[in-house]
């Protein structure tokens, strides 16, 4: 079994730097991916209430023969719960449909800034989290301003903060900022939704490497200190993208792929976006 590297989270508890995520995996099909990943060798799951896929990730678990403390699990507070009274609630609904009794990690899932609640919720957060019932607390898509109403006006600072990164958006500047007071960057969408796969400087490198693009654009995010959690429903995909810990890129290899940056996103701006479902 392949060892993952795991991080050091600001509240002493460590994270696997590599997991499997479930995003855009339907309910029907989130048992059985989450299975293949667990026995290619993942041993940490991120989902999210939004994703619809709570259930099945906790029934992959259960049926896994991996005992629960084995595995860290992410979930992630949906858009609607923001109200105190609300987010304690979802979160208990998440432990429910998971059918645990903690959580390895909840996070806020986007700050809504137009509604600019945030900070209510966090202190929600920080309320599960003195319960003993979720290890860490973090949040997810927060820009810089965000996080310093956060530093300023509550007494936790978030252990991860779970944005949009890859070649083609690298995010030096949140990146270097979450850095510089101990939030651990995870990335999601690590591949550009496949957007990444066919550019030709990572393309170079893959095949003087024998490797895939993805592959080598999953071993990037590694190397400069990003956890991710790449997703694929097909077993090989599945297998290849955990297979990252037998190669490794050169300096001059980082600094080509991190030159791809266009600041292009594949998802919304979290400036923007205050969708409420």
């Amino acid at each position: 079994m392949t060892n993952v590297p795991t991080i050091t989270l600001n509240n002493a508890t460590t994270i696997p730097q590599l997991g499997f995520g479930t995003y855009q995996v339907t309910p029907e099909t989130t048992k059985a991916a989450t299975l293949a990943a667990l026995k290619a060798g993942y041993r940490h799951i991120d989902t999210a209430e939004m994703y619809g896929n709570e259930k099945e990730v906790g029934q992959a678990i259960a049926e896994s023969g991996i005992a629960r403390a084995d595995i860290y699990v992410t979930s992630k507070l949906n858009n609607g719960f923001h109200d105190r009274a609300d987010a304690l609630a979802a979160f208990d609904g998440t432990l429910e449909a998971l059918g645990f009794d903690y959580l390895d990690l909840f996070l806020i899932h986007w700050p809504l800034p137009a509604v600019g609640d945030y900070v209510e919720t966090w202190k929600a957060m920080e309320e599960m989290q003195r319960s003993g019932r979720v290890k860490t607390i973090g949040v997810s898509n927060f820009q810089q301003e965000h996080l310093q109403r956060l530093f300023d006006e509550t007494d936790t600072v978030p252990a991860v903060n779970q944005i949009e990164v890859h070649p083609y958006l690298t995010q030096e500047p949140l990146r270097a900022f979450n850095t510089a007071n101990g939030i651990v960057t995870e990335a999601w969408s690590p591949l550009a939704q496949g957007g990444v796969l066919a550019d030709p400087v990572i393309t170079t490198i893959a095949e003087r490497l024998g490797r895939t693009t993805a592959q080598v654009t999953l071993r990037w995010h590694l190397q400069r200190g990003d956890v991710i959690f790449p997703k694929s429903v097909t077993q090989s995909r599945v297998e290849q993208n955990f297979a990252l810990f037998d190669f490794e890129l050169t300096d001059a290899d980082l600094a080509a792929i991190g030159a791809l940056n266009r600041d292009e996103r594949t998802g919304p701006n979290p400036d923007e976006f205050n969708y409420i479902p």
